[in-house]
């Protein structure tokens, strides 16, 4: 069998159940896998689907993006928006609406240096912000901001040390 084109992500892999000190039949039942198609993936004969790789992530306790990145299905630009969302969302020490708006400020932040956001992704954030729209505003047709969404004088979001979020 010849081996597939993942980029180097069974390597990566090995070295990552290497490191925590886990055998491929430990892993493999970790992840709900075999251990021959683990060995297999390991080796570079198999590509795994991204669920795969989401239940080797788990079991790893490491990012599923970075796997998603080596396996080919994530561009590596597309990985460092996602962690940062995820690491955003995770925080247990900040509520929902804090979250929404830090992920607002995000994706102002990007837009103005020239990254246009995934319109998924944006469509997320705007239905879990509830009335704040993926623009920052706060749905005002005056042009007007509330005190909860800062502005800078060129218009654009940011976060004002100031202003308690």
């Amino acid at each position: 069998m010849a081996s597939l084109n993942v980029g180097n992500l069974g390597e990566y892999l090995r070295e990552q159940r290497r490191s925590a000190q886990l055998s491929l039949r430990q892993l493999a039942d970790a992840a709900g896998v075999s251990n021959p198609y683990l060995s297999q993936i390991e080796r570079g004969l198999r590509k795994p689907s991204a669920e795969v790789l989401q239940q080797v992530a788990k079991a790893l306790r490491i990012s599923a993006e970075t796997l998603y990145v080596r396996a080919g299905i994530l561009d590596e630009r597309e990985r460092g928006e996602l962690e940062t969302r995820a690491v955003i969302t995770a925080d247990p020490s900040i509520n929902e609406r804090q979250k929404n708006v830090l992920l607002q400020i995000y994706d102002s932040f990007r837009r103005e240096n020239g990254f246009v956001p995934d319109p998924d992704v944006s469509a997320d954030n705007d239905a879990d912000a509830g009335s704040c729209g993926s623009s920052g505003s706060s749905g005002r047709t005056d042009g007007t901001t509330s005190a909860r969404e800062p502005r800078t004088p060129g218009g654009s979001d940011a976060a004002d040390p100031h202003n308690e979020i």
